[in-house]
């Protein structure tokens, strides 16, 4: 009898360490997936439940707020149950964690990928696989701009007929004049520079002097930026700020949410964003917002010879990575998970219908988005892509730096010296700190 009760006594202490403090057994695998999509929070979360629901297996999504991502990675890196899943915004963040980043070799979800072109590699091994591929320019409401073709004070007729910069700005300055005529507060959305919106601006509108100058100079990176189209991008830049329904100086304090919301009510003809806003931006049950057949989108002229040949913005700066310091069972789970999403129909659907996504991925279903359909126009139409350039910008801080500088300009608190001086001394300094 004594025997026994030793023998029970070893086992129940054998299992102890297979508890956590929370009651959950320390080898339960789980997922931890960082997003880093605020738009997308809701979906991935019920995607997440879905599978939880399936398999047993506890699935945590939490969303980084906008602007906000780099800084709660690291936060959650540092806890001892860090995610499992997050992602990477192309080389330059691979590069600041690759450390972390498990090797997709080998792996189902990576044999899903519909072409190598859509991983981030570092020499043999698969660090980053991109999840979705997006595209962005200035959308336009259709039924607004179709009022301005047919006013008295109109020297723009046709949406063919804007295909540069002379004659977007055209359209621009006399849509600001007429406004109250057009019934809206300007022709632009406000060009918030909060942290939410900051990031058109200073990343994707600044993609297009790096585009160009790296299309010039036939590179794909730099270690110094030369500013060769600084006053292109001071155009793009003027004419958005004063072409607006707000003035300049208040552009410190404004957020996406403020731009989505004078887009969706229309009170502008325009608005700089990409396909992942098609959601926030369609009618919904209240009645405001666009119809399908409302939305368009004009690529991002900045008055460039040659320009009219021009597509949108297409890419990718989304790779997820999985944490290689994680437990195994938590990395296989991750993997196990994400082969999920990518092959599934429950998981397919949900990045197609729910998200919006077009993912490259051999499973993908067509994503219902006209925004992606005007998207894929351009490129059957022979237009030429521009492509994702400020994945290679050197640093956040760069970043940073050019925003200050555009809203200080913007307030009339400083000079296009300033801008050019963030822009150009800011990467060489930025470069040189990143690659000591």
């Amino acid at each position: 009898m004594l025997k026994k009760i030793l023998v029970l006594s070893l086992a129940a202490l054998m299992l102890l360490p297979l508890f956590t403090a929370c009651g959950k057994k320390a080898d339960t695998p789980s997922v931890y997936y960082l997003n880093f999509k605020p738009e997308q929070d809701t979906q991935w979360k019920a995607l997440a439940k879905v599978y939880s629901d399936k398999t047993g297996v506890p699935v945590t999504v939490v969303t980084a707020a906008a602007g906000n991502y780099e800084q709660t990675l690291t936060s959650e890196m540092d806890k001892k149950d860090a995610p499992t899943l997050f992602q990477v915004n192309g080389p330059v963040g691979l590069a600041n964690w690759k450390d972390y980043c498990y090797d997709f070799s080998g792996s189902k979800v990576l044999n899903e990928l519909t072409s190598p072109d859509f991983a981030l590699t570092d020499g043999e091994k698969t660090l980053g696989i991109a999840y979705v591929l997006e595209t962005y320019g200035i959308i336009y409401n259709e039924t607004l701009l179709n009022k301005y073709f047919n006013s008295d004070f109109s020297t723009v007729k046709s949406v063919e007929e804007i295909n540069n910069f002379e004659a977007l700005n055209t359209v621009a300055t006399e849509i600001q004049a007429n406004k109250g005529a057009l019934g809206v507060d300007g022709a632009f959305t406000s060009a918030g520079m909060d942290t939410t919106s900051d990031w058109r601006f200073k990343t994707h509108l600044a993609n297009m002097p790096i585009y160009y100058e790296y299309k010039a100079k036939n590179i794909t990176s730099t270690d110094e930026i030369e500013g060769m189209y600084l006053e292109n991008y001071k155009k793009v830049w003027d004419m958005y700020i004063n072409n607006s329904t707000v003035s300049p100086t208040s552009l410190a304090s404004r957020s996406v949410a403020d731009a989505e919301s004078e887009f969706k009510r229309g009170r502008a003809v325009f608005y700089q964003n990409g396909t992942w806003v098609y959601d926030s931006l369609k009618k919904d049950a209240s009645g405001e917002g666009l119809e399908d057949s409302e939305f368009g989108v004009l690529p991002i002229y900045i008055g460039v010879s040659g320009e009219e040949e021009q597509g949108l913005c297409t890419g990718s700066e989304n790779y997820w990575c999985v944490n290689a310091k994680a437990s195994e069972a938590d990395i296989l789970a991750t993997l196990d998970f994400l082969y999920w999403v990518v092959t599934s129909e429950e998981g397919t659907a949900a990045l197609a219908y729910e998200m919006g996504f077009v993912s490259p991925f051999k499973s993908a279903k067509p994503a219902a988005n006209p925004l992606v359909d005007i998207a894929n126009g351009y490129i059957m139409s022979g237009k030429t892509p521009v492509s994702w350039n400020f994945a290679t910008i050197p640093s956040e801080n760069w970043k940073n730096g050019v925003g200050t500088a555009l809203t200080q300009y913007a307030a009339g608190k400083g000079d296009w010296k300033s801008v050019e001086s963030a822009f150009v001394d800011g990467w060489k300094k930025e470069y040189a700190a990143a690659n000591k």
